[in-house]
């Protein structure tokens, strides 16, 4: 049986919490320590949104900066970041500089007395992104199927549906399925909330007329020039499934696209 520590148990129930509150964190932990170091191999630590330390401990203040900066990089990315934290005696050794990213290490400076060096393995936890879905249209209930098997978290909702702010570092996108029903209305709610992706299913000859209804009714050309319509990726669909998996294409190539940059695939 493997047993745990009354620490391991408490960081787990602050992971838990910050999970059900849909609120990104990371969990810091040390890989590899040289010389002398206050803290040790498999040394654990519960990071916020802010790249402070919640619970746990990773060293002194010597190696916050670094892991405030990478913690950061790693939520905004969505990506799991490697640092090597060593004096500069062993960068100039190494023929690395501070801030360099070599083979995947991001490299930092030391500058504790002790002279000792540090790899710390930071991984992100980040909240499902959240899936809006206005309308009740055969489209519209596709999507509300197929998404949860790609790890959305779907609302349903409709113009009149209130909607809480966006978590810091949590995702929101949004299709507008009404397909002829309440259309200006969900549009303009859908506009008036925090989201990086507005997909509106139609033809672009409808939206050309919504369009300019809305604008009308006081929406400006940078709130119109968030929507994407026809919604989805150009693959010839024609059925609701098809159309389903079109937009859901495309909104999980959006949610990737950060992780991707600058990977190299076989």
């Amino acid at each position: 049986m493997i047993s745990t520590t009354p620490k391991q148990t408490l960081l787990d129930d602050i992971a838990r919490t910050l999970s059900e509150k849909s609120e990104p964190y990371a969990v810091a932990t040390v890989i590899r320590a040289v010389g002398l170091t206050a803290a040790k191999p498999g040394a654990k630590a519960i990071l916020n949104h802010e790249g402070a330390i919640i619970e746990g401990w990773i060293g002194g203040g010597c190696v916050r900066a670094a892991l405030t900066k990478a913690t950061l990089k790693a939520l905004a990315d969505g990506a799991p970041q490697l640092i090597s934290l060593a004096p500069a005696e062993a960068l100039a050794e190494l023929q690395v500089e501070a801030g360099a990213e070599v083979n995947g290490v991001r490299y930092a400076k030391n500058g504790c007395p002790s002279k000792g060096s540090l790899d710390i393995f930071v991984e992100p936890v980040l909240p499902m992104p959240e899936l809006f879905i206005y309308g009740q249209s055969p489209v519209a209930r596709a999507l509300v199927s197929l998404a949860p098997r790609f790890d959305w978290m779907v609302h349903t909702v409709g113009s009149d549906t209130p909607v809480r702010a966006l978590p810091q570092g949590a995702r929101r996108m949004i299709v507008v399925a009404t397909q002829g029903k309440d259309d200006l209305a969900c549009l303009v709610s859908a506009l008036a909330t925090e989201a990086e992706h507005v997909a509106f299913v139609a033809s672009r000859k409808k939206w050309a007329a919504l369009s300019a209804k809305l604008e009308e009714a006081g929406l400006n050309s940078d709130d119109l020039e968030r929507v994407q319509a026809p919604a989805g990726l150009a693959i010839e669909a024609v059925t609701p499934d098809e159309i389903a998996l079109s937009i859901l294409g495309q909104l999980i190539q959006i949610r990737r696209s950060k992780q991707r940059e600058g990977s190299d695939h076989v």
